[in-house]
């Protein structure tokens, strides 16, 4: 049994990591703010301390086998207006806490990456080896701090683990998504099968793709923390290992559609309008190094089964 802290730990992904963590029979801490994530999220037999990642050191000690990094502002549009704010949260925040754990000896970290550190792609699927270049401030601050985490590696023997996600979704039990504002396509085609929204919005269907909608990677909340745990047994001192997460397929924003319908059995509206500036027609992850040097294979590849899980969370969360 190992001893960790999960920042941000009761928001979606960190608290789905919280729950695997705890059923492998680790002790787990979770120090988050609230500012976006949901006391209940927090789950049951964790150790719940209200707080910001700045003050980790507050939390962190010798007994402490590692950290599990999940706590930061991630609203795309949000970063290029407010780009202050996620500098200061993103990267200021992660390396205080990086510089808590050197003090306090805690020398194993995995890190809550994004796809967003590649920005527009020149191939896909997308490898790690390829350029980063990201096109929002969100994506510009995990990028940073993937950089700093290599220092650190390289400096003073870290060892680390980059997971870089794709599009997130599903539920495991009672943990899954609760993002306000939503902006998210599953949670929000959701939301107009609920009639809480009049339509869903498909921003473009000219593009070049089989059915002209956006293609992206959709890989269950619970597949990416099993992920997570796997990264613990496989972060070697010294080494920063950057590894993308997702199914190496892709998903229509109408595949999507039509999935919620089958699972729902409900109507969808769908309203078509322009592109968006900066929307991709693909983007899907090659997950080749996870499987090699994590040993990782997403065990829930079927949209379906995705939606299912999310959609059970939802009726839940709604009281349906």
């Amino acid at each position: 049994m190992s001893k960790y802290l999960v920042t941000g730990g009761a928001g979606y992904v960190g608290s789905v990591v919280a729950a695997h963590l705890l059923e492998a029979g680790h002790q787990v801490t979770v120090l988050d703010d609230l500012s976006t994530g949901f006391r209940e999220g927090v789950p049951a037999g964790a150790e719940f301390v209200e707080g910001r990642i700045q003050e980790a050191g507050e939390v962190l000690d010798g007994s402490f086998d590692g950290v599990l990094h999940f706590a930061a502002s991630s609203q795309v549009g949000e970063s290029v207006a407010d780009p202050e704010k996620y500098w200061r949260n993103n990267v200021a925040g992660s390396l205080e806490l990086i510089s808590a754990m050197r003090a306090a000896g805690v020398r194993k970290l995995v890190f809550s990456s994004t796809a967003a550190t590649y920005g527009e792609p020149e191939a896909v699927p997308i490898a790690e080896t390829a350029r980063t270049a990201p096109t929002n401030t969100y994506g510009a601050t995990k990028l940073a701090v993937d950089h700093l985490i290599t220092s650190e590696a390289v400096a003073h023997g870290l060892a680390a683990v980059s997971l870089r996600y794709f599009n997130v979704a599903g539920a495991y039990g009672a943990y899954g998504e609760r993002h306000d504002p939503e902006s998210h396509l599953i949670p929000l085609v959701f939301q107009a099968a609920l009639g809480q929204r009049p339509h869903i919005a498909v921003y473009g269907d000219d593009y070049p793709t089989p059915d002209g909608t956006c293609i992206r990677d959709y890989i269950h909340v619970a597949d990416l923390a099993e992920a997570h745990l796997l990264a613990l047994d496989a972060a070697k001192p010294g080494e920063h290992l950057i590894c993308n997460l997702g199914n190496g397929s892709g998903f229509s924003v109408r595949e999507v559609i039509e999935s919620v319908k089958r699972v729902t059995g409900r109507e969808i509206p769908v309203q078509v309008s322009g592109r968006r500036a900066g929307d991709p027609a693909v983007l899907v992850a090659s997950a080749a190094r996870a499987h090699e040097a994590l040993g990782w294979t997403p065990r829930r590849p079927n949209l379906d089964d995705i939606v299912a899980d999310a959609w059970k969370f939802t009726l839940e969360k709604n009281g349906l």
